[in-house]
């Protein structure tokens, strides 16, 4: 069992309590639970209206929330993207988690796909489990917010988390940052985390990809390198891989898979959309004051298509296919061999990434627009 998630199961535990919050009790108060209609089941669920937001736990004093399980009655893309989770810690006024639920989870575009990682899970394709332990040091809160027009009528969720754990000063608390950008700016880097401040892990991401076929057929659209700048890298990052499906473990393409640190649950040829996932559980990325992620938004095209996009973008050459520092002008291109070459896209991307800090809250600095190396 991995130790980064849980104690090990034949550890007893001393002044630690197990704590569940639900639409009944929120505040997982003591023996507060099954009440609702004489005690046979009056309330599994919140009417979560439209605007409304509603606590879904909260507690005081120490703790780590251990999973966290959400489903709704209508699970639809407008409303899956529509009602956001919120979590704050020891009392910020600014949460450090904020993110439409079907993001937050690792289902992006609202598709909810059957999927298991080391951290998230939709076993049915009906419901999220998150598994990724959330520490607290003075109190915790949890708030969902119903963002669309209408009711959601069935509001499901439990919240398991414990009180009483001891976290020292290397215990860091979890964020999550959710980003969007439809389409995408041809010649810099998509950020997938923006420059934060301070101490801590990058975990990972989840990334969605809306693949523009209008623009450029079928042609593969995988080809950035993630970049992580580290503690004053610049303008060329420490951290560099070779690729997007390369990133996630896979190599020439991608195809539906599910592990447990990468993978690609959502695999839509017909629509043109992709999920994928990767945590750094095994290979922890670390950062003494500082860290940004980008992702390149390079595929590569036939030399017709590849000659017209990028006159449009007033480029008259390119590096050759060797990858070498020799130019070559794309009047000549055409008299080559015919091969397949790099090119900038447009299309839409969206993030979540995870990450531990050592502060409750306050992490970004900025950076969503500063171009990659």
């Amino acid at each position: 069992m991995d130790p980064f998630l849980s104690f090990p199961p034949y550890r007893l535990a001393r002044g630690v309590e197990t704590r569940w919050a639900n639409a009944e009790n929120p505040d997982g108060a003591r023996g507060a639970g099954g009440q609702a209609d004489g005690g046979r089941k009056g309330s599994p669920f919140h009417r979560l209206r439209a605007g409304e937001s509603w606590v879904m736990a909260r507690a005081s004093g120490a703790g780590t929330i251990r999973r966290i399980w959400v489903t709704l009655d209508e699970r639809t893309p407008e409303m899956l993207q529509g009602v956001t989770l919120a979590m704050y810690w020891d009392g910020a006024r600014d949460p450090a988690v904020e993110a439409p639920l079907c993001d937050l989870f690792g289902s992006p575009f609202g598709r909810l796909v059957p999927f298991e990682n080391a951290y998230f899970s939709s076993p049915d394709g009906n419901a999220w489990n998150c598994l990724l332990p959330m520490p607290f040091r003075q109190g915790m809160r949890i708030v969902a917010t119903n963002r669309t027009k209408r009711d959601v009528g069935m509001f499901f969720y439990q919240v398991d988390y414990t009180l009483g754990d001891p976290h020292d000063d290397d215990t860091g608390y979890l964020h999550a940052v959710r980003r969007e950008e439809s389409p995408t700016v041809p010649l810099r880097d998509y950020c997938i985390l923006p420059r934060v401040l301070g101490r801590g892990r990058y975990l990972g991401c989840s990334l969605g990809i809306d693949v523009n076929v209008e623009d450029y057929g079928r042609c593969w659209w995988g080809e950035g390198e993630v970049k992580v700048y580290l503690d004053g890298d610049g303008p060329w990052p420490t951290l560099c891989g070779t690729g997007t499906e390369d990133y996630v473990g896979a190599a020439w393409g991608v195809v539906g898979f599910c592990h447990r640190f990468q993978g690609c649950p959502l695999f839509d040829d017909r629509e043109n959309l992709y999920g994928l996932y990767r945590f750094h559980g095994p290979d922890p990325v670390w950062f003494g004051r500082e860290i940004r992620v980008t992702i390149q938004q390079i595929g590569q095209c036939p030399p017709d298509r590849m000659i017209r996009h990028l006159r449009e973008l007033g480029r008259d050459s390119l590096p050759t296919p060797g990858y070498g520092v020799e130019q070559i002008r794309l009047d000549d291109l055409l008299a080559r061999e015919p091969v397949t070459y790099n090119i900038e896209r447009f299309d839409r991307l969206v993030s979540t990434a995870y990450l531990y800090l050592d502060r409750p809250s306050g992490t970004l600095d900025g950076g969503g627009e500063e171009a990659g190396g």
